[in-house]
């Protein structure tokens, strides 16, 4: 099968540098493209240009300084190798100057192309009639257009969960145009965003299993259904809905149910396990980035004291803590102190995402105790005790003539987090994780409580039982942060639900080893990080302010 978005790890394939960032990241300067007229001449011309807009999707796996992931600069993770790209994030260096993760400029490139294809994709090559592949290449074109539209809507949402008040791009401006278009409230771009995604889902196939071509990538009508979920509960939760109206929550429900509905009758996606599809095209996985077989992740991940082996991100106490004890209660750090490194009595999933002193790993046993070949106090050993070990793919070789590479699987959205959005909305639109019935003109047969332990079946996991409200809760978010944990959710949850304060203290293990080879452990506070609340919204950087001088800063920056 091909894949599309194999070309998505590699510059743009179709225009240039520097269309990438202008000084008008809004204008489409037709001087970055060859002639508009041969671009749009032909079937595979204007595959080319579709390729280009899928060509700014972004992997999470090294989206942090092309080193790391964004979940290091949550509590989920600490960096531990120099220098660390992620300091930044939490020493409260950054600014209007000296930004973050700033996306402004490549989310509006991406923009443009997308306008690009949507404003003049024609509709059929008439002359091309007699050729044998006629009628798939008229098919396939027919869906330009709508995967233009959803990811289009797609790179808006990401500008909107960082900045807030953003542009709303929905066609191509002119020079004169460009550097003095207002800002739209938050509310107003998630309608928006909401809005477009549901007119692409109706245009969108639920897959391409039956295309001749047979690329697996493209937009869907899931990942457009998952996608409106997503945004609808970015706009429903505290940080957006600062008033709690909870048809807000229940529009979020709704849309989540929408996408579950729908699955219910493509059968295109499954509640799986995940630990099990890492690697391969699970079909819990509803919007991917595939990329070309490589060992950057690998070299950036694989414990010191392993070849090739540079620690990079390692996981925190904090998350290790909030894996549940395999009978699914909740972990005690006091009462089962003696299962916190041992994962047969752990949810599954810990012994699967995170690698434990002890563990076996290319079949040496893992010594992070200080002093141990992977541990303290070697340079870069991870200061948590912990490695990191979703994604990673064991069977990587850095070994001279025995070189082996493979290509990873980012997911951008799956099925159990339409899941969770759907527990989590339902339950704050009703305030009862065990409410069915009508809300807002909609009819719920699952309840948030039987929607959350439909994620836990997959791994075989115990039921979270019935429990007031805030103890649901706290068991709600604590599953998301189990089950999307180093997908780059966390960063963004604790904003949106406004705990961000709460969350910068970042604890390890400090694990020494006696005489008799018996380990002891102790925790250990590894960072505290800088926090204020201007930082639940990035500042637009100063170069855009000063190109576009209608823009208005946000609050604090």
């Amino acid at each position: 099968m091909k894949n599309i978005l194999s070309y998505c790890s590699i510059a743009c394939i179709f225009v240039t540098a520097s269309f990438a960032s202008s000084c008008s990241d809004l204008e489409l300067n037709e001087s970055t493209y060859s002639s508009k007229e041969l671009q749009f001449s032909d079937f595979a011309h204007v595959k080319q240009v579709m390729t280009n807009v899928y060509g700014y999707l972004q992997s999470g796996f090294l989206a942090v300084g092309g080193t790391t992931m964004l979940d290091c600069a949550s509590d989920d993770a600490v960096y531990a190798s120099y220098p660390d790209p992620v300091r930044v994030f939490h020493d409260g260096s950054w600014n209007p100057v000296n930004t973050i993760d700033d996306v402004w400029g490549r989310m509006y490139s991406a923009i443009r192309a997308a306008n690009y294809l949507i404003e003049n994709c024609p509709e059929d090559f008439p002359d091309c009639s007699y050729n044998d592949d006629y009628s798939r290449n008229k098919a396939q074109l027919v869906k330009y257009p709508w995967e233009a539209k959803a990811l289009r809507a797609y790179f808006h949402a990401e500008l909107l969960k960082r900045y807030g008040n953003i542009i709303i791009a929905d066609r191509t401006y002119s020079p004169e145009e460009v550097n003095s278009l207002p800002q739209s409230s938050f509310d107003e771009a998630a309608e928006w965003i909401a809005n477009e995604l549901e007119e692409a889902s109706k245009n969108l196939p639920d897959n391409y299993s039956g295309d001749y071509f047979a690329e697996i990538g493209r937009a869907t009508r899931g990942f457009a259904l998952a996608a409106r979920a997503r945004v609808l509960l970015y706009a429903a939760s505290p940080l957006n809905n600062p008033s709690g109206d909870k048809k807000k929550w229940a529009r979020a429900a709704a849309a989540a149910k929408d996408m579950i509905d729908a699955n219910a009758k493509s059968n295109t996606y499954a509640l799986q396990n995940f630990t099990k599809g890492m690697h391969t095209e699970s079909r819990t996985v509803i919007f991917m980035i595939r990329e070309n077989a490589s060992n950057a992740f690998e070299g950036a991940n694989f414990p010191i004291g392993y070849e090739g082996g540079n620690s990079g991100m390692c996981p925190s106490l904090n998350l290790v803590e909030a894996f549940d004890m395999k009978d699914g209660s909740v972990f005690d750090p006091v009462a089962d102190a003696d299962a916190l490194l041992d994962p047969s009595r752990r949810d599954p999933r810990l012994g699967a995402y995170v690698l434990s002193n002890g563990d076996t790993f290319k079949e040496e046993t893992l010594e992070t105790f200080w002093g141990g070949r992977n541990g303290q106090p070697l340079a870069n050993a991870t200061p948590t005790s912990f490695y990191l070990k979703k994604f990673v793919i064991e069977k990587t070789s850095f070994t001279t003539g025995s070189i082996r590479t493979y290509s990873h699987i980012y997911p951008l959205y799956r099925l159990s987090e339409v899941y969770l959005n759907y527990a989590e909305a339902l339950f704050e639109a009703s305030g009862n994780a065990e409410f069915t019935g009508t809300l807002e003109g909609v009819n719920y047969t699952m309840s948030a409580r039987e929607a959350l332990n439909k994620v836990r079946a997959a791994y075989t996991m115990p039921e979270v039982p019935s429990s007031p409200a805030g103890e649901f809760r706290s068991r709600l978010r604590n599953e998301r942060r189990v089950e999307l944990c180093f997908e780059g959710h966390r960063f963004w949850d604790v904003r949106r639900w406004k705990i961000a304060s709460e969350c910068n203290r970042i604890y390890g293990l400090s694990i020494t080893r006696d005489s008799d080879e018996i380990c002891h452990a102790e925790k250990v506070l590894v960072a505290e990080r800088v926090w204020n609340d201007k930082m639940y919204r990035y500042p637009i950087s100063d170069a855009e302010l000063h190109k576009n001088t209608g823009l208005t800063q946000n609050e604090g920056w």
